[in-house]
Protein backbone atom coordinates (compact mmCIF):
# COMPACT_ATOMS: atom_id res chain seq x y z
CA UNK A 1 0.00 0.00 0.00
CA UNK A 2 1.56 3.85 -1.08
CA UNK A 3 1.45 5.52 1.48
CA UNK A 4 0.47 8.74 -0.62
CA UNK A 5 -2.04 7.25 -3.36
CA UNK A 6 -1.91 9.07 -6.61
CA UNK A 7 -3.87 7.97 -9.70
CA UNK A 8 -1.85 9.03 -12.45
CA UNK A 9 0.80 6.31 -11.48
CA UNK A 10 -1.13 3.88 -8.89
CA UNK A 11 -2.03 0.48 -10.16
CA UNK A 12 -5.13 0.92 -8.27
CA UNK A 13 -6.95 2.17 -5.05
CA UNK A 14 -7.72 -0.68 -3.31
CA UNK A 15 -6.16 -1.40 0.66
CA UNK A 16 -6.19 2.49 0.97
CA UNK A 17 -7.04 3.79 4.09
CA UNK A 18 -10.34 5.85 4.46
CA UNK A 19 -10.07 9.75 4.50
CA UNK A 20 -9.73 11.05 8.50
CA UNK A 21 -12.62 12.81 7.77
CA UNK A 22 -15.09 14.77 10.00
CA UNK A 23 -18.33 12.54 7.93
CA UNK A 24 -16.53 9.78 9.30
CA UNK A 25 -15.96 10.89 12.79
CA UNK A 26 -19.62 11.15 13.09
CA UNK A 27 -21.11 8.25 11.05
CA UNK A 28 -19.99 4.71 11.81
CA UNK A 29 -18.95 2.27 8.77
CA UNK A 30 -21.08 -0.45 8.52
CA UNK A 31 -20.28 -3.89 8.06
CA UNK A 32 -17.70 -5.19 5.45
CA UNK A 33 -19.81 -6.53 2.49
CA UNK A 34 -18.52 -9.70 1.59
CA UNK A 35 -15.58 -9.94 -1.87
CA UNK A 36 -16.37 -11.91 -4.27
CA UNK A 37 -16.00 -15.27 -4.29
CA UNK A 38 -17.12 -17.22 -7.82
CA UNK A 39 -17.17 -16.44 -11.45
CA UNK A 40 -20.27 -13.94 -12.64
CA UNK A 41 -22.47 -13.77 -15.18
CA UNK A 42 -25.04 -10.67 -15.16
CA UNK A 43 -26.46 -7.98 -17.78
CA UNK A 44 -24.08 -4.94 -16.32
CA UNK A 45 -21.21 -4.70 -13.96
CA UNK A 46 -20.08 -1.36 -12.25
CA UNK A 47 -16.76 -0.32 -11.14
CA UNK A 48 -16.78 2.06 -8.25
CA UNK A 49 -19.38 2.06 -5.08
CA UNK A 50 -19.74 5.55 -5.29
CA UNK A 51 -22.48 8.12 -5.42
CA UNK A 52 -22.65 7.49 -9.63
CA UNK A 53 -22.08 3.67 -9.27
CA UNK A 54 -24.64 2.92 -6.83
CA UNK A 55 -26.85 5.05 -8.41
CA UNK A 56 -26.48 3.76 -12.25
CA UNK A 57 -27.00 0.14 -10.54
CA UNK A 58 -29.62 1.48 -9.21
CA UNK A 59 -31.70 3.03 -11.91
CA UNK A 60 -31.05 -0.02 -14.15
CA UNK A 61 -32.10 -1.93 -11.45
CA UNK A 62 -35.41 -0.28 -11.13
CA UNK A 63 -36.41 1.10 -14.41
CA UNK A 64 -34.62 -0.99 -16.96
CA UNK A 65 -35.27 -4.58 -14.94
CA UNK A 66 -30.93 -5.42 -15.85
CA UNK A 67 -29.32 -7.40 -13.10
CA UNK A 68 -26.34 -5.45 -12.29
CA UNK A 69 -22.71 -6.42 -9.85
CA UNK A 70 -20.84 -3.34 -7.74
CA UNK A 71 -17.77 -3.84 -7.15
CA UNK A 72 -15.86 -1.55 -5.38
CA UNK A 73 -12.18 -2.33 -4.71
CA UNK A 74 -12.37 -0.84 -0.96
CA UNK A 75 -15.67 0.05 1.26
CA UNK A 76 -18.34 2.21 0.08
CA UNK A 77 -17.54 5.48 0.94
CA UNK A 78 -13.69 5.44 0.59
CA UNK A 79 -13.15 7.79 -2.75
CA UNK A 80 -14.57 10.91 -3.47
CA UNK A 81 -18.06 10.46 -2.44
CA UNK A 82 -17.71 10.57 1.12
CA UNK A 83 -14.46 13.44 0.94
CA UNK A 84 -15.60 16.32 -0.67
CA UNK A 85 -17.41 18.96 0.99
CA UNK A 86 -21.37 17.81 0.68
CA UNK A 87 -22.25 20.77 -1.93
CA UNK A 88 -25.22 19.74 -3.82
CA UNK A 89 -25.25 22.52 -6.19
CA UNK A 90 -26.42 23.16 -9.62
CA UNK A 91 -22.46 23.39 -10.96
CA UNK A 92 -21.49 23.41 -14.92
CA UNK A 93 -17.98 21.74 -14.97
CA UNK A 94 -15.97 25.03 -14.87
CA UNK A 95 -17.55 26.67 -17.95
CA UNK A 96 -20.34 29.25 -17.52
CA UNK A 97 -23.26 29.68 -18.80
CA UNK A 98 -22.23 32.46 -21.50
CA UNK A 99 -19.39 30.38 -22.27
CA UNK A 100 -21.46 27.34 -23.12
CA UNK A 101 -23.67 29.59 -25.38
CA UNK A 102 -21.45 31.09 -27.30
CA UNK A 103 -19.01 27.45 -27.84
CA UNK A 104 -22.68 25.56 -28.49
CA UNK A 105 -25.76 28.35 -28.87
CA UNK A 106 -28.30 28.79 -26.63
CA UNK A 107 -30.38 25.70 -26.89
CA UNK A 108 -27.71 23.29 -25.97
CA UNK A 109 -27.15 25.80 -23.26
CA UNK A 110 -30.47 25.75 -22.16
CA UNK A 111 -30.36 22.10 -22.16
CA UNK A 112 -27.25 21.57 -20.52
CA UNK A 113 -28.73 24.11 -17.15
CA UNK A 114 -31.99 22.11 -17.44
CA UNK A 115 -29.33 18.85 -17.01
CA UNK A 116 -27.92 20.50 -14.01
CA UNK A 117 -30.92 21.72 -12.53
CA UNK A 118 -32.75 18.40 -12.64
CA UNK A 119 -29.48 17.13 -10.83
CA UNK A 120 -29.95 19.08 -7.86
CA UNK A 121 -33.88 18.12 -7.80
CA UNK A 122 -33.01 14.64 -8.67
CA UNK A 123 -31.02 13.81 -5.36
CA UNK A 124 -33.61 16.44 -3.28
CA UNK A 125 -36.15 13.79 -4.46
CA UNK A 126 -34.58 10.87 -3.18
CA UNK A 127 -33.79 12.22 -0.44
CA UNK A 128 -37.12 12.83 0.51
CA UNK A 129 -38.57 9.98 -1.09
CA UNK A 130 -35.99 7.55 0.34
CA UNK A 131 -35.81 9.24 3.55
CA UNK A 132 -32.16 9.36 3.29
CA UNK A 133 -30.72 10.76 6.39
CA UNK A 134 -28.12 13.18 5.55
CA UNK A 135 -28.41 16.33 7.29
CA UNK A 136 -29.64 18.53 4.61
CA UNK A 137 -29.17 22.07 5.31
CA UNK A 138 -31.17 25.01 4.52
CA UNK A 139 -31.28 25.53 0.67
CA UNK A 140 -29.27 28.66 -0.64
CA UNK A 141 -25.96 28.93 -2.71
CA UNK A 142 -24.06 31.84 -2.72
CA UNK A 143 -20.82 32.56 -5.12
CA UNK A 144 -18.72 35.25 -3.55
CA UNK A 145 -17.10 37.97 -6.02
CA UNK A 146 -13.49 37.90 -4.71
CA UNK A 147 -12.63 41.09 -6.55
CA UNK A 148 -13.97 44.28 -8.35
CA UNK A 149 -13.65 42.46 -11.75
CA UNK A 150 -15.04 39.34 -10.43
CA UNK A 151 -18.26 41.63 -9.22
CA UNK A 152 -18.90 42.90 -12.96
CA UNK A 153 -18.50 39.47 -14.18
CA UNK A 154 -20.55 37.99 -11.70
CA UNK A 155 -23.52 40.54 -12.08
CA UNK A 156 -23.53 39.61 -15.70
CA UNK A 157 -23.46 36.43 -15.14
CA UNK A 158 -26.88 36.60 -12.86
CA UNK A 159 -28.30 38.77 -15.39
CA UNK A 160 -27.67 35.89 -18.44
CA UNK A 161 -29.17 33.30 -15.66
CA UNK A 162 -32.18 35.42 -15.76
CA UNK A 163 -32.83 36.29 -18.75
CA UNK A 164 -32.11 33.54 -21.30
CA UNK A 165 -32.33 30.21 -18.25
CA UNK A 166 -35.79 31.47 -16.43
CA UNK A 167 -32.98 31.37 -13.38
CA UNK A 168 -34.36 33.42 -9.88
CA UNK A 169 -30.92 33.85 -9.57
CA UNK A 170 -30.46 36.98 -7.13
CA UNK A 171 -27.25 40.31 -6.70
CA UNK A 172 -26.56 40.70 -3.19
CA UNK A 173 -24.48 44.03 -2.88
CA UNK A 174 -21.95 43.80 -0.47
CA UNK A 175 -24.37 46.10 2.27
CA UNK A 176 -27.07 43.43 1.24
CA UNK A 177 -24.52 39.91 2.29
CA UNK A 178 -23.18 41.70 5.08
CA UNK A 179 -26.57 41.82 6.65
CA UNK A 180 -28.16 38.82 5.94
CA UNK A 181 -25.69 35.89 5.29
CA UNK A 182 -21.57 37.19 6.46
CA UNK A 183 -19.15 39.66 6.90
CA UNK A 184 -16.92 38.60 4.73
CA UNK A 185 -13.95 41.00 3.98
CA UNK A 186 -13.24 39.17 0.98
CA UNK A 187 -16.77 40.06 -0.46
CA UNK A 188 -17.50 42.71 -3.15
CA UNK A 189 -21.24 41.50 -3.56
CA UNK A 190 -22.30 37.68 -4.47
CA UNK A 191 -24.63 36.06 -6.24
CA UNK A 192 -27.22 33.91 -4.79
CA UNK A 193 -29.20 31.01 -6.50
CA UNK A 194 -31.89 29.08 -4.33
CA UNK A 195 -31.54 25.63 -5.05
CA UNK A 196 -28.25 24.55 -3.55
CA UNK A 197 -27.43 22.66 0.01
CA UNK A 198 -25.46 21.44 2.26
CA UNK A 199 -25.68 17.49 2.98
CA UNK A 200 -23.37 14.63 5.19
CA UNK A 201 -21.95 13.14 1.93
CA UNK A 202 -21.05 9.98 3.91
CA UNK A 203 -24.70 9.41 4.96
CA UNK A 204 -26.20 10.21 1.72
CA UNK A 205 -23.98 7.24 -0.10
CA UNK A 206 -24.52 4.88 2.86
CA UNK A 207 -28.28 5.79 1.72
CA UNK A 208 -27.74 4.76 -1.88
CA UNK A 209 -25.86 2.25 -1.56
CA UNK A 210 -28.91 0.61 0.53
CA UNK A 211 -31.34 1.82 -1.97
CA UNK A 212 -29.04 -0.30 -4.51
CA UNK A 213 -29.08 -3.70 -2.82
CA UNK A 214 -32.76 -3.25 -1.75
CA UNK A 215 -33.56 -2.77 -5.32
CA UNK A 216 -31.08 -6.32 -5.75
CA UNK A 217 -27.91 -4.96 -6.70
CA UNK A 218 -25.18 -7.31 -5.55
CA UNK A 219 -22.40 -5.22 -4.18
CA UNK A 220 -19.01 -6.42 -3.46
CA UNK A 221 -16.94 -4.86 -1.36
CA UNK A 222 -12.67 -5.15 -0.99
CA UNK A 223 -13.14 -6.55 -4.63
CA UNK A 224 -10.94 -5.36 -7.36
CA UNK A 225 -11.68 -5.21 -11.31
CA UNK A 226 -8.93 -6.21 -13.59
CA UNK A 227 -7.70 -7.09 -17.06
CA UNK A 228 -11.27 -5.49 -18.81
CA UNK A 229 -12.20 -6.90 -22.24
CA UNK A 230 -14.77 -5.65 -24.38
CA UNK A 231 -15.20 -8.33 -27.07
CA UNK A 232 -17.73 -6.64 -28.93
CA UNK A 233 -20.56 -8.95 -28.08
CA UNK A 234 -20.00 -9.17 -24.22
CA UNK A 235 -17.57 -7.51 -21.98
CA UNK A 236 -15.38 -9.82 -19.87
CA UNK A 237 -13.04 -8.75 -16.57
CA UNK A 238 -11.23 -10.43 -13.37
CA UNK A 239 -12.86 -9.24 -10.02
CA UNK A 240 -9.73 -10.47 -7.27
CA UNK A 241 -8.88 -13.45 -9.89
CA UNK A 242 -12.29 -14.43 -10.64
CA UNK A 243 -14.00 -14.07 -14.35
CA UNK A 244 -17.10 -12.15 -14.67
CA UNK A 245 -19.43 -11.69 -17.61
CA UNK A 246 -21.42 -8.85 -18.49
CA UNK A 247 -23.09 -7.63 -21.75
CA UNK A 248 -22.34 -3.70 -20.41
CA UNK A 249 -19.42 -2.62 -18.11
CA UNK A 250 -19.86 1.17 -16.34
CA UNK A 251 -16.43 2.88 -14.98
CA UNK A 252 -17.84 4.95 -12.54
CA UNK A 253 -14.55 5.69 -10.40
CA UNK A 254 -14.17 9.48 -11.44
CA UNK A 255 -10.74 10.51 -9.60
CA UNK A 256 -10.14 6.86 -8.31
CA UNK A 257 -9.69 4.95 -11.44
CA UNK A 258 -6.53 4.04 -12.32
CA UNK A 259 -4.18 4.24 -15.28
CA UNK A 260 -4.44 0.53 -15.83
CA UNK A 261 -8.94 0.60 -15.58
CA UNK A 262 -9.46 0.75 -19.17
CA UNK A 263 -8.39 2.22 -22.65
CA UNK A 264 -11.49 3.92 -22.71
CA UNK A 265 -10.88 6.05 -20.21
CA UNK A 266 -6.93 6.03 -19.85
CA UNK A 267 -5.38 9.21 -20.66
CA UNK A 268 -8.28 10.94 -20.50
CA UNK A 269 -8.98 13.23 -17.18
CA UNK A 270 -6.77 15.21 -14.66
CA UNK A 271 -6.85 13.77 -10.76
CA UNK A 272 -6.49 17.19 -8.70
CA UNK A 273 -6.36 16.86 -4.74
CA UNK A 274 -8.66 19.17 -2.71
CA UNK A 275 -8.29 19.89 0.78
CA UNK A 276 -10.55 20.50 3.61
CA UNK A 277 -10.69 21.62 7.28
CA UNK A 278 -13.19 21.47 9.60
CA UNK A 279 -12.98 24.09 12.64
CA UNK A 280 -13.91 23.32 16.03
CA UNK A 281 -17.62 24.53 16.60
CA UNK A 282 -17.60 28.32 16.65
CA UNK A 283 -18.73 30.26 19.97
CA UNK A 284 -21.70 32.49 19.95
CA UNK A 285 -19.38 35.46 20.13
CA UNK A 286 -17.31 34.15 16.79
CA UNK A 287 -20.52 33.80 14.73
CA UNK A 288 -21.39 37.59 16.05
CA UNK A 289 -17.58 38.69 15.28
CA UNK A 290 -17.80 37.30 11.69
CA UNK A 291 -21.12 38.06 11.05
CA UNK A 292 -21.26 34.38 9.75
CA UNK A 293 -25.50 34.34 9.81
CA UNK A 294 -26.30 31.14 7.27
CA UNK A 295 -25.25 27.96 7.05
CA UNK A 296 -25.93 27.65 3.39
CA UNK A 297 -23.05 26.70 0.95
CA UNK A 298 -20.52 29.47 -0.26
CA UNK A 299 -17.87 29.39 -2.96
CA UNK A 300 -15.82 32.22 -4.19
CA UNK A 301 -15.06 33.46 -7.70
CA UNK A 302 -11.37 32.53 -7.70
CA UNK A 303 -9.87 30.67 -10.40
CA UNK A 304 -7.98 28.70 -7.36
CA UNK A 305 -11.59 28.04 -5.09
CA UNK A 306 -12.15 28.40 -1.54
CA UNK A 307 -15.32 27.07 -0.68
CA UNK A 308 -17.04 26.76 2.96
CA UNK A 309 -20.49 26.32 5.30
CA UNK A 310 -21.27 26.11 8.75
CA UNK A 311 -22.13 22.50 9.23
CA UNK A 312 -25.35 21.43 11.53
CA UNK A 313 -22.79 21.63 14.72
CA UNK A 314 -21.78 25.67 13.75
CA UNK A 315 -18.36 24.34 12.90
CA UNK A 316 -16.66 26.27 9.99
CA UNK A 317 -15.49 23.88 7.17
CA UNK A 318 -12.83 25.30 4.76
CA UNK A 319 -11.85 23.79 1.38
CA UNK A 320 -9.61 24.80 -1.78
CA UNK A 321 -6.87 23.38 -3.80
CA UNK A 322 -4.18 21.07 -2.35
CA UNK A 323 -0.79 19.78 -3.18
CA UNK A 324 -0.05 18.93 -6.78
CA UNK A 325 1.93 16.35 -6.03
CA UNK A 326 0.27 13.23 -3.80
CA UNK A 327 3.61 13.10 -2.00
CA UNK A 328 2.99 16.97 -0.71
CA UNK A 329 -0.39 16.43 0.31
CA UNK A 330 0.37 16.68 4.12
CA UNK A 331 2.75 19.53 4.19
CA UNK A 332 1.88 21.94 6.50
CA UNK A 333 1.72 24.85 3.45
CA UNK A 334 -1.72 23.45 2.37
CA UNK A 335 -3.14 23.47 5.60
CA UNK A 336 -1.27 27.41 6.26
CA UNK A 337 -2.98 28.39 3.04
CA UNK A 338 -6.29 27.21 3.86
CA UNK A 339 -6.51 28.88 7.56
CA UNK A 340 -4.66 31.88 5.70
CA UNK A 341 -7.88 32.38 3.35
CA UNK A 342 -10.10 31.54 6.11
CA UNK A 343 -8.79 34.49 7.78
CA UNK A 344 -8.64 36.97 5.02
CA UNK A 345 -12.05 36.30 4.96
CA UNK A 346 -13.26 36.59 8.53
CA UNK A 347 -10.25 37.81 10.47
CA UNK A 348 -11.61 37.40 13.89
CA UNK A 349 -11.18 33.97 13.27
CA UNK A 350 -7.52 34.17 12.65
CA UNK A 351 -5.83 31.10 14.23
CA UNK A 352 -8.83 29.36 14.97
CA UNK A 353 -7.93 25.24 15.86
CA UNK A 354 -9.38 22.87 13.22
CA UNK A 355 -10.12 19.75 14.39
CA UNK A 356 -10.23 17.49 11.33
CA UNK A 357 -8.09 17.46 8.05
CA UNK A 358 -8.07 15.39 4.91
CA UNK A 359 -8.01 15.35 1.19
CA UNK A 360 -9.29 14.07 -1.80
CA UNK A 361 -9.39 13.76 -5.60
CA UNK A 362 -11.60 15.77 -8.40
CA UNK A 363 -11.45 14.69 -11.54
CA UNK A 364 -11.11 17.18 -14.72
CA UNK A 365 -11.63 17.04 -18.22
CA UNK A 366 -9.57 19.27 -20.85
CA UNK A 367 -12.43 20.63 -22.18
CA UNK A 368 -13.95 21.20 -18.38
CA UNK A 369 -17.17 19.40 -18.56
CA UNK A 370 -18.23 16.26 -17.56
CA UNK A 371 -18.93 13.17 -19.64
CA UNK A 372 -21.51 10.58 -19.00
CA UNK A 373 -21.09 7.91 -22.61
CA UNK A 374 -20.76 4.94 -23.88
CA UNK A 375 -18.12 3.69 -26.24
CA UNK A 376 -18.58 -0.39 -27.55
CA UNK A 377 -20.20 -2.12 -24.79
CA UNK A 378 -18.57 0.42 -21.97
CA UNK A 379 -20.30 3.26 -20.10
CA UNK A 380 -18.66 5.73 -17.79
CA UNK A 381 -19.57 9.02 -16.20
CA UNK A 382 -16.06 10.91 -15.70
CA UNK A 383 -14.91 14.30 -15.31
CA UNK A 384 -17.34 16.15 -12.86
CA UNK A 385 -14.73 18.77 -12.19
CA UNK A 386 -16.19 19.10 -8.08
CA UNK A 387 -19.96 18.95 -8.72
CA UNK A 388 -20.23 15.21 -8.49
CA UNK A 389 -22.78 15.27 -5.24
CA UNK A 390 -25.34 16.79 -7.53
CA UNK A 391 -24.59 15.91 -11.00
CA UNK A 392 -23.79 12.28 -10.29
CA UNK A 393 -27.61 11.52 -10.05
CA UNK A 394 -28.53 12.78 -12.96
CA UNK A 395 -25.84 11.12 -15.29
CA UNK A 396 -25.94 7.90 -13.19
CA UNK A 397 -29.76 8.46 -14.45
CA UNK A 398 -28.92 9.15 -17.90
CA UNK A 399 -26.00 7.00 -18.11
CA UNK A 400 -28.43 3.84 -17.04
CA UNK A 401 -31.11 5.10 -19.89
CA UNK A 402 -28.06 4.82 -22.86
CA UNK A 403 -27.02 1.35 -21.17
CA UNK A 404 -30.87 0.41 -21.55
CA UNK A 405 -31.35 1.95 -24.88
CA UNK A 406 -33.13 5.09 -24.48
CA UNK A 407 -32.34 7.81 -25.92
CA UNK A 408 -31.19 10.47 -24.09
CA UNK A 409 -31.04 14.52 -24.82
CA UNK A 410 -28.82 15.69 -27.42
CA UNK A 411 -25.73 17.52 -25.12
CA UNK A 412 -22.24 17.22 -24.97
CA UNK A 413 -22.61 15.81 -21.77
CA UNK A 414 -23.96 12.97 -23.08
CA UNK A 415 -22.70 12.50 -26.79
CA UNK A 416 -19.14 13.12 -26.86
CA UNK A 417 -16.22 11.13 -25.63
CA UNK A 418 -13.80 12.53 -23.01
CA UNK A 419 -11.03 14.56 -24.91
CA UNK A 420 -7.57 13.20 -24.63
CA UNK A 421 -5.06 15.18 -22.77
CA UNK A 422 -1.91 16.47 -24.10
CA UNK A 423 1.60 14.82 -23.40
CA UNK A 424 -0.67 13.00 -20.52
CA UNK A 425 3.06 12.23 -19.02
CA UNK A 426 3.35 15.84 -17.99
CA UNK A 427 -0.21 16.29 -16.73
CA UNK A 428 1.11 17.44 -13.43
CA UNK A 429 3.85 20.04 -14.01
CA UNK A 430 1.16 21.24 -16.62
CA UNK A 431 -0.99 21.56 -13.48
CA UNK A 432 1.93 23.32 -11.90
CA UNK A 433 2.22 26.26 -14.46
CA UNK A 434 -1.56 26.74 -14.43
CA UNK A 435 -1.63 26.70 -10.43
CA UNK A 436 1.20 29.47 -10.81
CA UNK A 437 -1.08 31.23 -13.36
CA UNK A 438 -4.00 30.96 -11.43
CA UNK A 439 -2.97 32.72 -8.06
CA UNK A 440 -0.98 35.42 -10.58
CA UNK A 441 -4.72 35.96 -11.58
CA UNK A 442 -6.68 35.88 -8.75
CA UNK A 443 -4.17 38.11 -6.96
CA UNK A 444 -3.83 41.00 -9.71
CA UNK A 445 -7.73 39.89 -10.89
Amino acid sequence: MSKYYDPISAQDCQNQAFAPSYWASTQALPDLLPAITSDTNCDVVIIGGGFSGLLTAYYLAIEHQQECIVLEANQVGFGASARNAGFVLKGSGRLSYPQMASKWGMDVCQGIYGEFTEAVQRVEALIQSQQLECDPQPKGYLKIAHNQQAFAGLKAQAEFLQKHLSSDAEFLSTEELKAGYMNNQQAYGAMRLPDGFGIHPLKLVLGYKKMAMEAGVKIYEHTLASDINDTGSHVTLKANGFNIKAKKLVISGNAYNSKVTSPVINNRYLPILSSIMVTKPLTQTQLESSGLKTHQVTMDTRTLKYYYRLLPDNRLLFGGRGAIFAKDQNKPTYLNNLKKGLADCFPTLNNISHHYYWHGYIAAALDDMPHVTVQGNIGYTLGYCGSGVSFSAQAAYRLAQQIAGVTVPNLPLYQTPLPYLPFPSLRRFGQWGYYQYAQLKDKLG
